[in-house]
């Protein structure tokens, strides 16, 4: 089989392409033919060595694939199960804690930038039943990111506002699963482009911020000047204030990236005014993946794919992830 591993130091170039001889699975072990993977900006700061790990990691985090094989003692999966991967192994329900948040594939322990891997049962969740592997992919960071900030962090109801950034895969996520249960969306981005996509998926109202850099006062106009109920916060340190002014009394801003830095000012005389919260979100636990998953079905829910590429040109990838040009779900077949 082949698959990708990064090099030392860490960058785009130093990934290289190698055979190896699958690994039978042990004790509580699964075998899985990786059918499709995708991109996260988790994982273009690992590959680029801003978040540090081990030379030789096999990256990716996300993987939708089939049971080739499974090892003693294991009792929910068969050979010729679908499946997706879990984010967070070790977090099977509750809040997250410190030891839960162990294990990351493609980060703490090598991930599925390769054909064929062997893992623990724990790693994998059911796929659901109406999406192709590809689709299924993108669902274990970014989706379920989504999912946690609209119904685990936040209660929303139907004619709830949400407010999304961008054109990511947690947006575009944030965004289906909001109009899936009917609330309204107002999305922003730099590009018409993007936000006449954004429109057809079903957000309301549009704003582009670099014609209107102050769209949270926008924003509460268009609400009627009750603000949102959740703001899906992806910029951080350059959004965040306008964060502020978008949110409504007793909304939730679902802190998820920090796209434009790791620190900054937050107006904290507004957020105490509102009854506001912030709310940290890394991805999810595999309850609430199950529960996406269900929700997926039931919907007919499918992800929004940019494009896809060979495991060969995984580099290539990364590089039309780092353009920023992608709309949605970058994916990567290993074939």
């Amino acid at each position: 089989m082949h698959l990708m591993r990064l090099g030392e130091p860490a960058g785009l170039d130093s990934l290289a392409l190698e055979s190896a001889e699958p690994r039978p699975p042990g004790p509580g072990e699964v075998q899985v033919a990786v059918a499709a993977s995708s991109l996260n900006f988790h994982d273009y700061v690992v590959v680029t060595g801003l978040i540090p790990t081990s030379p030789g990691r096999v990256p990716l985090s996300d993987c939708a694939g089939t049971v080739t094989a499974v090892g003693e003692g294991v009792s929910r999966f068969k050979a010729g199960d679908r499946v997706i991967s879990h984010f967070f192994p070790g977090w099977v329900d509750g809040t997250a804690t410190m030891d839960k948040l162990i294990g990351v594939p493609g980060d703490h322990v090598d991930g599925f930038a390769a054909q064929i891997v062997t893992m623990a049962e724990a790693a994998f969740g059911p796929m659901p039943a109406n999406l192709d592997f590809a689709e299924a992919a993108t669902l274990p960071c970014a989706a379920l990111t989504a999912w946690r900030a609209l119904f685990v962090e936040t209660r929303l109801k139907p004619g709830d506002w949400v407010l999304v950034q961008g054109s990511g895969g947690v947006s575009i996520f944030a965004l289906q699963f909001a109009r899936m249960i009917g609330c309204r969306v107002i999305a922003t981005s730099s590009s018409d482009e993007k936000l006449e996509r954004l429109g057809a998926l079903g957000a309301e109202h549009l704003i582009n911020y670099r014609k209107e850099p102050k769209w949270g006062k926008a924003v509460e106009t268009l609400t009627g000047g009750r603000g949102v109920d959740l703001v899906v916060e992806v910029g951080g340190p350059a959004t965040i204030g306008e964060s502020v002014r978008a949110v409504g009394f007793g909304g939730c801003i679902s802190m998820i990236g920090v796209l434009t830095g790791v620190a900054g000012e937050v107006p904290l005389a507004a957020m105490f005014q509102k009854n506001a919260r912030i709310a940290g979100i890394t991805v999810g636990s595999q309850q609430a993946q199950a529960d996406m998953v269900r929700a997926i079905e039931a919907a007919d829910l499918h992800p929004v794919i940019d494009s896809s590429y060979p495991l060969e040109d995984l580099a290539g990838a990364f590089r039309h992830q780092e353009a920023q040009a992608h709309f949605g779900k970058i994916c990567i077949t290993p074939g």
